[in-house]
């Protein structure tokens, strides 16, 4: 297993300076998040979700994926994914990610996944998954770029489970799931090794990050008979996922790819935190 990072945990390093952080950690790959900033965001402080210096914009893709080219070569890095977010599954812009992260020399693209809020029963958005996916999977062959949908909360794929529901009739040559686990904390949890066994040729990619659940504040209960609780980011280390059972869970099944990181803890300033998630994942190596 090799060590990649997402590089919307990184919000205010430029691409350039992300390049020569992750090489000084010993980081090997890049995944980049395609989504630009708001206007509104720019005058903000750097942000995961809003002003993330660290993105290639959708509307500059061409001339952006070529700094990220140079970044990746000069710092002997290699750029693994592009991270688009796609949950409106419009397949104009499912496209237009494809190009750029086959430009940049990239896997694996994040497609999307439709969002599970109550409004809209799971069999009307499943169909709809499937219906997108069915043209993502003539993106990835047409570009030969791998797609990957992410087990994530609050979505029709929380779960390992659910995420293979909707891949199974699909070529894992062409789509998988990326796992992350620290996601499946706020929903989806499921025995590690068994998710890892039901995915089997299904698993692309995995993120590492953490999380834990906590009360809520008083002042965030907003009525009698609500849940009490709330999941929140955390060190990697520190939360609820027991990374060295996942790693062992990952190599028992063969895993061999990138583990990517994405701590949203805000515990240390962005290249500490590299370096410090850089050298928990070598000890976790280290005990397999």
């Amino acid at each position: 297993m090799k060590l990649s990072v997402f590089t919307v945990s990184v919000p205010d390093l430029t691409p350039r300076e992300l390049g020569a952080a992750a090489s000084a950690a010993g980081i090997e790959g890049i995944e980049w998040r395609f989504k630009g900033i708001p206007d509104d965001a720019l005058e903000e402080s750097p942000s995961f979700w809003r002003h993330n210096r660290c993105s290639i914009n959708p509307g500059r893709w061409e001339e952006e994926t070529s700094e990220c080219i140079d970044v990746a070569s000069t710092y002997h890095l290699k750029s693994i994914a592009l991270v688009p977010y796609l949950n409106d599954l419009d397949l104009q812009a499912t496209e237009q990610a494809f190009q750029a992260a086959s430009r940049l020399g990239a896997s694996l693209v994040r497609v999307g996944v439709p969002s599970y809020d109550r409004t809209t029963s799971y069999g009307d958005l499943y169909s709809s998954a499937t219906r997108y996916l069915s043209q993502v999977q003539e993106y990835a062959q047409q570009y030969h770029v791998k797609a990957m949908i992410e087990t994530h909360h609050v979505t029709i794929a929380p779960s390992a489970s659910l995420a293979h529901r909707l891949v199974e009739s699909f070529d894992p040559t062409h789509i998988g799931v990326l796992y992350d686990p620290g996601n499946m904390v706020h929903e989806g949890f499921e025995n590690y090794r068994m998710g890892l066994e039901l995915l089997g040729p299904y698993l692309a990619h995995v993120h590492i990050k953490n999380a834990v659940w906590t009360p809520k504040k008083q002042s965030d209960l907003i009525r009698p008979g609500e849940a009490n609780w709330e999941g929140v980011w955390t060190q990697i280390d520190k939360g609820i996922v027991p990374w060295l059972e996942v790693m062992r869970d990952l190599h028992s099944v063969g895993y061999e790819g990138y583990v990517g990181i994405e701590d949203f803890s805000g515990t240390y300033d962005s290249i500490e935190m590299l370096e410090q998630a850089a050298n928990l994942f070598r000890d976790l190596k280290d005990q397999l």
